[in-house]
């Protein structure tokens, strides 16, 4: 632990030594503000003392800025040539990859954070409903560890981090659109088949305030299985 421990705070430093991380910071909540506060289906307009639209903004925007944070995490080792050195150091394959992963998973869950101010401003509003919001944090951070497995594997299959992006995203649009679309087009079992591999669809039902043991092991499975992959490519390179 104290390895991957050390590696994660390296990760995280390095986000904000790049700006990467105060880029990221500031997009998101800027993004997340501008549509949650003044722009569409606002909470204003709503009247709604809830966060409903924050989080089906946020859940656009992360999926968006996840493959940006994570594409470089591998790849621009393999560039680099640094790869082989911090494998030749007393760090496996695995601790690595988790380091890189608690980085990434950090930073998003600081974004995450500072957008309580919202939970803060809307309790001066009007009744809350406490339970739906906390479950719609918790369900971002699960949506968000899944899609950090799903970029800690792009970036572990090229040395190019366009193409790191390019092929989380691609792997993305899957779990968060098409698989939507299949599953409530088709009927039977192959629509349920693909009903149930939305992550789009795990993550409204959570954030609902709806809890099924099904939605947290399928967010945690795609994101342990993107882990493992990562892990498989760096022993197949060592």
């Amino acid at each position: 632990m104290d390895a991957i421990w050390t590696l994660t705070k390296k990760e995280l430093a390095g986000f904000f030594d790049s700006l990467t991380g105060y880029i990221v910071i500031v997009a998101f909540l800027g993004f997340t503000g501008f549509f949650t506060w003044l722009y569409g289906s606002d909470i204003f307009i709503r009247k709604q003392a809830d966060l409903v639209v924050f989080f089906s903004i946020a859940k656009w925007t992360l999926f968006f800025f996840i493959p940006a944070i994570t594409m470089k995490l591998i790849s621009e080792e393999k560039n680099t040539g640094t790869l082989e050195l911090l494998l030749t150091k007393p760090i496996n394959e695995n601790q690595l990859v988790l380091g890189k992963f608690f980085a990434a998973f950090l930073l998003v869950a600081i974004s995450l954070g500072l957008t309580l101010i919202y939970y803060i401003s809307i309790s001066f509003l009007g009744k809350v409903d406490h339970g739906a919001i906390i479950s719609g944090y918790i369900g971002l951070l699960l949506f968000s560890a899944a899609y950090i497995g799903i970029g800690l594997f792009a970036s572990s299959v090229s040395k190019n981090q366009i193409v790191a992006f390019l092929l989380a995203l691609f792997i993305g649009i899957f779990f968060q659109i098409i698989f939507d679309i299949l599953g409530n087009s088709l009927t039977g079992f192959v629509g349920k088949l693909f009903d149930f591999m939305s992550l789009s669809g795990h993550f409204d039902s959570i954030s609902r305030g709806v809890w099924d043991t099904r939605d947290i092991i399928f967010f945690l499975s795609i994101c342990i299985l993107g882990i493992q992959l990562a892990r498989e490519n760096l022993a197949l390179r060592k």
